[in-house]
């Protein structure tokens, strides 16, 4: 094995590395996203922010082409356009991120839970993730009434992994589920990116957040077969009372993730007076280009698999230059990536959301075949896992 394999963890239900098959897949029965109310045109929101920072004109005349080249048309603000000119403080903020947050997970939860045809009380476990705002008691317990979950369900919230949570939290979704097979999993994402903006703040990492950030949220109905020979259909009935059939949309295979080494100041949030202030390196870019393809091939060559085997990607779309990035190491033509320059476009950089959208529309487009899931996030790191739609 060579050095960079080591640095790739594979997780199966032993917690070694193996291969494709050596452990029974998790199965996705149901996905649904949720989005606040509020929509943001992309040259609303740069008139904003130029009344926002009027003090300093010569910075937002060398800004204004970010806007235009941010890959977004508009995105979802759980408030209104014109709260982002003024002040907030950390009591407003929490107080808007956790009504909002359970506003829009409990639709996800529940369009999802109804999509895989499975009724609330049956769900076994949850998985929640969100970095965008700090709530205690957790996100998870404040759903379980709104969501009808029962009081003994076992609840796993996430904070900190950023946009690749989106892939990571899956990730710790499906091993959940195989730890439990036969029982449903409830994998919860919310991300309200537009409460982190602080007007006070002129540096440009603030006003390129204010580029591409929307709001939005995401829920995934898992299951794990079991090994007693139970096929879909009887599992099934035995774990829910409702009449509809179950379909599987894709199985997850594999995942696992990397963290490159002295990377922190990449991404991330500092704690300000008046709430988060984001990190944004410009060697991101630079660093998907260089570093992201030889990781994603020693994670496939562990499950005896290359980059050729794969017949898709389905990637976080973090911003246009990303983008371009992704479809440079990957060898893929100019805007190759269809599905997630859609969602960038119509809902912007939902962080941890946003690869779950993307997941949502290649659902809908009938994708078949194995294709790779990746997303980037604090760390600097990034998430992977191995899809199969049947």
């Amino acid at each position: 094995m060579t050095v960079l394999d080591r640095k790739v963890a594979l997780l199966d239900v032993a917690g070694r590395v193996s291969g494709v098959d050596a452990a029974p897949p998790v199965q996705i029965h149901g996905l649904a996203t949720a989005y606040p109310p509020y929509v943001m045109k992309q040259d609303e929101v740069m008139a904003k922010a130029a009344e926002v920072f009027g003090h300093r004109p010569e910075l937002m005349t060398r800004m204004a082409k970010s806007y235009g080249n941010a890959g977004v048309r508009q995105r979802n603000s759980c408030v209104p356009l014109e709260w982002y000119a003024e002040p907030h403080g950390w009591p407003e903020r929490a107080q808007l991120f956790e009504d909002n947050a359970i506003k829009l997970l409990t639709e996800a939860g529940r369009k999802a839970l109804e999509d895989a045809g499975v009724a609330p009380e049956h769900v076994a476990a949850t998985v929640t993730v969100s970095s965008t705002g700090i709530v205690t008691p957790s996100l998870d317990s404040l759903l379980q009434k709104p969501l009808g979950l029962a009081p003994t369900v076992q609840r796993l919230p996430v904070f900190g992994l950023g946009c690749a949570g989106g892939v990571i939290g899956l990730s710790r979704a499906a091993a959940m589920a195989r730890a439990m097979p036969g029982r449903w999993v409830l994998f919860l994402c919310t991300e309200l990116c537009g409460l982190t903006f602080r007007p006070a703040d002129d540096s440009k990492a603030n006003i390129i957040g204010t580029t591409i950030f929307g709001d939005g949220a995401a829920a995934i109905v898992l299951r794990c077969a079991r090994n007693d020979g139970d096929d879909d259909a009887v599992v099934h009935a035995k774990t829910t009372e409702m009449s509809a059939h179950s379909k599987v949309k894709a199985h997850i295979r594999a995942w696992g993730e990397h963290t490159w080494p002295d990377s922190r100041d990449v991404m991330g949030w500092r704690m300000e007076d008046d709430g988060l202030g984001v990190i944004f390196s410009r060697s991101i870019p630079n660093l998907v280009r260089d570093k992201m393809r030889g990781v994603t091939d020693a994670f496939l060559h562990g499950l005896g698999l290359t980059q050729d085997d794969m017949d898709g990607l389905v990637v976080h779309p973090g911003g246009e230059k990303v983008l371009e990035a992704l479809e440079a190491c990957y060898d893929l033509p100019e805007g190759g990536l269809i599905l997630a320059r859609e969602v960038l476009a119509e809902h912007g950089n939902m962080s941890a959301v946003t690869v779950l959208a993307v997941l949502e529309k290649t659902l809908q487009r009938n994708a078949t075949g194995r294709q790779l899931m990746t997303a980037l996030g604090p760390g600097f790191s990034v998430g992977m896992c191995l899809l199969d739609f049947p």
